[in-house]
């Protein structure tokens, strides 16, 4: 049974790394997804596939689910697209045969490219085209501003009030985007040693899109 869905996820991650502050913000993108990540005994063939954009959160939350699941239960893959077919063909069928363990799945994380993920193997592909296929989406609005200020947070950058929706309107609407927003707030700050007022704002837009800030679906 799948547990409520909170607005982040704080992940547990080693003490000392530097991905230990990332939490992941739960929005419309990814919020089926985190849902079929917790119930791994329901996976199609025991297997599933996790897709999204880049700066996504795919590794962490897939390494969210197999901290969350019983040891061993899932074996992880990640960066699927640069490992050896007729390995990932192996292990993909290991897991129908029950694995290392009864009941072991195999959560595949890839960073497929907007035509797809390649697959030159014809057996790989089938076993992967019929595994659970999950996508983390576009943000929305509320969840590109809740992501600012947890991106900013994690930079121990103050933001003031209306910084989120003065930015959302004006940026590409991707994780990746919304990442550099922040990390040019940041720099900008810094270089005039000043608060990120609306001036920054301004500037860190202007330097990522151009005087005339015009969102890019």
């Amino acid at each position: 049974m799948s547990h409520p869905l909170p607005t982040q996820i704080a992940l547990p991650l080693s003490a000392g790394t530097a991905a230990e502050a990332r939490r992941i913000i739960v929005g419309d993108a990814n919020a089926a997804v985190i849902e079929a990540l917790q119930e791994p005994a329901r996976w199609p063939f025991h297997a599933a596939v996790l897709t999204g954009p880049p700066r996504s959160g795919k590794s962490l939350l897939a390494r969210w689910a197999q901290g969350l699941a019983e040891p061993g239960q899932i074996d992880l893959i990640d960066n699927a697209e640069t490992c050896d077919e007729t390995e990932l063909f192996h292990r993909w069928n290991a897991v129908q045969q029950g694995g290392s363990r009864e009941g072991t799945a195999l959560l595949i994380v890839a960073n497929a490219e907007e035509q797809g993920w390649r697959i030159a193997l014809p057996d790989l592909a089938s076993r992967i085209g019929g595994s659970l296929q999950l996508a983390i989406g576009a943000p929305d609005d509320a969840m590109m501003a809740e992501l600012i200020h947890a991106l900013a947070e994690q930079r121990g950058l103050t933001l003031p009030e209306g910084a989120a929706e003065y930015c959302v309107p004006r940026t590409t609407r991707s994780f990746a985007a919304i990442e550099a927003l922040v990390t040019t707030i940041d720099r900008i700050s810094l270089e005039r040693q000043s608060p990120a007022t609306m001036s920054v704002w301004r500037a860190a837009l202007e330097a990522l899109h151009g005087p005339e800030q015009q969102r890019l679906f």
